[in-house]
Formats: structure tokens, C-alpha cells, sequence
């Protein structure tokens, strides 16, 4: 027997620890060197953990949803084993609580449960508990459902842990039937990404001076140009001609022009950046993530929509890199994408301002003293007012305004 440890991969020096979310292979199936064991989920992005040798599983340290740390061992590969060997009973199934282990064998014969399930099973003495968990685990769900003599429950039905417990990282599916049915409620736990995020947003209110000044554009100008190009562009780039590339550009100019707002706070000290990385906001389906376009004043609309149809494939599949949304100094949003008028963007900390963008409409406006239909997008730029005055907030955004509605100046940097 040559057994190989499997350990969690370095996080980054900002990830103290990490979640397992789903193993994707048994003890006992075998496993290729490199392929994909279980995803490990930090508050950043979502890391692959690729088997260090071929071989076979012939132990699994640590469950599903448990909190790990980098190099914690969390499993063992027989590369001399063959699939579907026996492995040794003390290996049979992820550990779970120790006393939960010795209490509750019968109702764990056919499928594992989780250890919060075990503690419940034990002090019940519960037997044939059915388990509705992924490969017939028995969740806490599962247990209380048990206990109290009523069908076995889903996931969905799970109540809030102890004051003070840590959250697993369960992945529970929402289910809108059974939420409407019987005034149920269903609860989830917050991804790490989530959680993140949260801590993030109120970080930013709690710090930042927070202003929004709004504008409103006339996109024509920038739709007429998109029209005239969008097929040669596409097949000269081999990427359709977007927006965001335009909002990326006109955020540069005004960026240049009022360096203050490229800007950010460290202590007592503003810090000037001379380059312009710009956040682009995704959602994905872990939830929202900042990917960063970097020297965005040295590439052109074709480089641009490029970087950001990259981005969006990544977020999609959870594949985005920790360095790809590390840094930053300006972010744009566009929740025009899902059909807003009009919302107050939060800063993205360190950053000092960062644009919204939202949905463009036909409206009604006035020109030269006549009413004419134009397609209008309000632009709103939250910035922090702790370093950025009105003026410079107010003149940025003119800026962006002026460079969208006459977008050849983007292209002649005038």
C-alpha cells in the first residue's frame, strides 16, 4: 500500500480558511492525477483541488461543509489499490463527531450522516433514520424529522443552529413550491462569497462618507455607432460590440481628468494611482463578484469587451482566479442589465467612487425648446466625500456624459 495525503491547496494570504463543499468522488472509486476531488469555496472564489496521484480513495478526513484551513489533510489515495477494493472500516466514512461515532451505529449501517445528525440520532436512539442528503447522508433535518415521529424533511425544512454555531456550508437548493405552501420557511446558510460581501458593503457605509450625484445621457449617439459597426466589429474581433465597453472608456477620460477620483484612502493619506484598473461588477451564481480590468486607458473597445466576455464565462462557471478581482481602483456597475432605472451604487472599499449604470429607455426630453423621444440612461456615481469634494464628482460624471453622447472623443482622446 502507498498511500498519498490529500491536503487544501495554499489560500491567499487574505483567506484564513475555507469551506468543502461537495466531494465528487467515493471511497473506494478510483481517481486520475489531477482530477477534480471536491471545490473548495473561500470568500473570494471557488479553488478546484486536483488529486496529487492516480489511484484510489481510500479515505475521506473530512465532510462536506467542514471548515478547513490550508495543507489540513482531508483525504488519503492508495496509489497501489484497485477501484472498488475494501477499504479498512476505521476509513469507511468521512469522521464525524466522536461521540455521535459510537452512538449511533444502526442508523448510520447504510448511509453517513452529518454530525449534528449524529448527535441527534444518539440522544434519541434513533434507528432507520432515512437519509435525504447527497449519496443518502442523513441531515440534521433528517434527525429532527426522526425524533418527532413525522416524515423524513429536506434540507429545506432545517431549523437555525445554536446561538453562536458555525453555519455549514450546505448548498440547499430554494424551493419556491414548498415555500408558498403552509407558510413554511426555508433557511440557508450564507456561502463564504456571500458572507463576504456582506461584511464588504457594511465595511463601506460604516467607513466611507457616501454621496451620489446623477446625470442623465443621451445614448444615441453611442447606439448609432454600435449599429453602423457591431457586424464588422464582430467579425473583425470575433466579439459582439457591447456598452460597457463605452462606460469603461468614458469612466478613463473623467478619471484622468479628476485623479481624485482614481483615488484612494490609506489612513490619513490619499493615494494617487497612475494607472486605471476598473471593477467590473458580475453577477454569478455564487453572487457578486469585482473582476478587474487593468490598464483599461491603454486598450482599445475590441481588448475591452474581450476581458469582460471572459470575466462573465468565468463568473458563470465559478472559474474566476483570486488575482483576476484582487485590486482595482474605479468599479462600474450595471444593473441596467436587469432592467433598473435608478439605484445608489455602494462604494467598493478602497475605492473612493464607483459608477451605476442602469437601464436606457426611450423618454421624453426637451431640445432647443422642443420635446423629442431620446434613449436615456441615468448614470449615478457614488463617491466618498470624505476626500472627493461635489465639484469633482459633479465635473466627472459631466465628463462621461459629454464623452458617451459624442463618443468619437473616446476614439481621438479629446
Amino acid at each position: 500500500m502507498a498511500i498519498i495525503d490529500v491536503v487544501v491547496p495554499q489560500l491567499s494570504e487574505s483567506v484564513a480558511e475555507a469551506t468543502l463543499l461537495t466531494w465528487h468522488k467515493k471511497i473506494g472509486e478510483p481517481v486520475a492525477r489531477d482530477e477534480n476531488l471536491i471545490d473548495v469555496e473561500t470568500d473570494k472564489v471557488v479553488l478546484e483541488l486536483p488529486a496529487p496521484a492516480a489511484g484510489v480513495i481510500v479515505e475521506l478526513i473530512a465532510v462536506d461543509g467542514a471548515t478547513v484551513t490550508s495543507g489540513q489533510l482531508i483525504a488519503k489515495i492508495d496509489t497501489e489499490a484497485t477501484a472498488g477494493a475494501s477499504a479498512p472500516a476505521a476509513v469507511a466514512a468521512p469522521v464525524a463527531a466522536p461521540a455521535a461515532q459510537a452512538a449511533a451505529p444502526a442508523a448510520t449501517a447504510t448511509s453517513t450522516a452529518m454530525p449534528s445528525a449524529a448527535k441527534i440520532i444518539a440522544e434519541n436512539n434513533l434507528t432507520n433514520v432515512t437519509g435525504t442528503g447527497k449519496d443518502g447522508r442523513i441531515t440534521k433535518g433528517d434527525a429532527l424529522a426522526a425524533a418527532s415521529g413525522a416524515a423524513a424533511v429536506t434540507a429545506s425544512t432545517i431549523p437555525a443552529p445554536a446561538a453562536g454555531a458555525t453555519l455549514p456550508a450546505v448548498k440547499a437548493p430554494i424551493s419556491v413550491e414548498n415555500i408558498l405552501a403552509d407558510r413554511p420557511e426555508q433557511r440557508v446558510p450564507m456561502s463564504r462569497l456571500r458572507a463576504r460581501v456582506a461584511e464588504r458593503l457594511l465595511q463601506s457605509q460604516s467607513t466611507n462618507a457616501i454621496l451620489t450625484t446623477f446625470n442623465e445621457v443621451n445614448m444615441q449617439p453611442v447606439i448609432d455607432m454600435r449599429n453602423k459597426y457591431k457586424d464588422k466589429f464582430e467579425k473583425e474581433h470575433g466579439v459582439k460590440l457591447g456598452f460597457m465597453s463605452f462606460f469603461v472608456k468614458a469612466a478613463v477620460a473623467a478619471l484622468k481628468k479628476y485623479p481624485v477620483l482614481n483615488a484612494s484612502v490609506d489612513g490619513n493619506d490619499i493615494v494617487y494611482h497612475g494607472y486605471f484598473d476598473i471593477g467590473i461588477a458580475v453577477g454569478s451564481p455564487r453572487g457578486l463578484v469585482v473582476p478587474i480590468i487593468r490598464n483599461a486607458d491603454q486598450l482599445s473597445l475590441a481588448d475591452i469587451e474581450k476581458q469582460i466576455a471572459e470575466y462573465g464565462a468565468k463568473a458563470k462557471d465559478g472559474k474566476l482566479t483570486i488575482e483576476e478581482m484582487t485590486g482595482g481602483t474605479f468599479s462600474i456597475s450595471n444593473g441596467g442589465v436587469f432592467g433598473s432605472m435608478l439605484s445608489t451604487p455602494i462604494i467598493n472599499p478602497p475605492q473612493s467612487a464607483i459608477l451605476g449604470v442602469h437601464a436606457t429607455k426611450e423618454r421624453a426630453v426637451v431640445e432647443n425648446g422642443v420635446v423629442v423621444v431620446r434613449p436615456i440612461n441615468y448614470l449615478a456615481m457614488s463617491y466618498d466625500h470624505r476626500i472627493i469634494d461635489g465639484r469633482e464628482a459633479v465635473l466627472g460624471l459631466v465628463t462621461m456624459k459629454e464623452a458617451l453622447e459624442d463618443p468619437a472623443r473616446l476614439l481621438l482622446d479629446v
